[in-house]
């Protein structure tokens, strides 16, 4: 259904369509939505990849671009989106049949009171809450997921290997996203999963800085950011599960899922979390484009 036409296809479909809108049954864009019934061919055979405005995300939806394009697919890149309450509605309604998404985040968002916090049972919970029309190909052992930092330094000074270590130390800051203040992840949850008191401080894109500068002393960082290891940080473990498992997982419309699961699976199966960050790395530190990133990665993985 999406593959790219040849082009006695496209001359006929181009007669075809003309010959339709002389007769008045043009066809609609499916983008907006709209359209009727009609025996007309579709607007568009073009497939629709969504990213987060998010340099990591915007990478491995390129890829997976890439990876189509180079099976015989149409895309279109509408990139940059922000985040899930912006680009949830498109993926409900279609206008964006393939996203790269995380496992744990996306079943919290649709499932607040989920227990599951494994890989696997993140990853079938996830399933079954996707509303109809969605669905998830293979996830990738590659993860992107909340974590908490402190500096070697810290860490050092408390003896801090785990974040129930932090328990009984006093005047914590808990730096992150304005949204952490309020996830079951952030102050609420560390203490009730470890026992740990914080004050919150909404400190965003300055996270890190903040922390290095000393002005918190606990930061909310996603697991596949380089500054973790340019910025000699330490990565409490978890072993009370606070956060849940995060794995890297395409969102996709039901309606092409099977057409193209033969070229995004092995993308899934090949990406890594190391392999993840060296990406992020060639992103923030090498300044390359998302364009060329992507490129090479499918190529030294025999994808491209």
């Amino acid at each position: 259904m999406f593959r790219i036409r040849t082009r006695l296809g496209l001359a006929l479909g181009a007669v075809t369509v003309a010959a339709l809108a002389l007769s008045g049954c043009a066809s609609s864009d499916p983008l907006t939505g709209g359209g009727g019934e009609s025996s007309a061919p579709p607007a568009s055979d073009t497939i629709v990849i969504g990213s987060q405005q998010y340099y990591s995300n915007e990478i491995i939806a390129e890829i997976y671009a890439q990876a189509l394009e180079g099976a015989g697919f149409t895309v279109k890149r509408q990139f940059n989106i922000g985040q899930r309450d912006a680009y949830i509605p498109s993926l409900e309604d279609g206008s964006i049949q393939l996203f790269p998404e995380y496992t744990g985040n996306l079943l919290q968002f649709f499932d607040p009171d989920t227990t599951a916090t494994t890989p696997d049972d993140v990853y079938a919970a996830l399933k079954e809450a996707l509303p109809d029309g969605l669905t998830v190909l293979d996830q990738s052992s590659a993860t992107d997921q909340d974590s908490y930092n402190v500096t070697a330094a810290f860490a050092a000074e408390h003896n801090l290997t785990s974040i129930g270590d932090l328990a009984g130390i006093p005047g914590l800051v808990l730096g992150g996203g304005p949204e952490l203040e309020t996830r079951p992840y952030g102050p609420t949850g560390l203490k009730e999963k470890y026992g740990v008191d914080v004050t919150f401080s909404a400190t965003a894109d300055t996270t890190v800085d903040e922390l290095v500068a000393g002005n918190i002393q606990l930061a909310n960082v996603y697991s596949a950011d380089p500054l973790i290891k340019t910025k000699d940080l330490v990565t409490l473990e978890d072993p009370e599960g606070l956060f849940l498992a995060s794995n890297v997982v395409p969102v996709v419309s039901t309606s092409i899922a099977d057409e193209i699961a033969d070229v995004i699976n092995p993308v899934s199966a090949a990406l890594t979390p190391e392999g993840l960050v060296a990406l992020n790395v060639e992103s923030t530190v090498d300044e390359r484009s998302s364009k060329d990133i992507a490129a090479d990665w499918l190529k030294a993985n025999g994808l491209g």
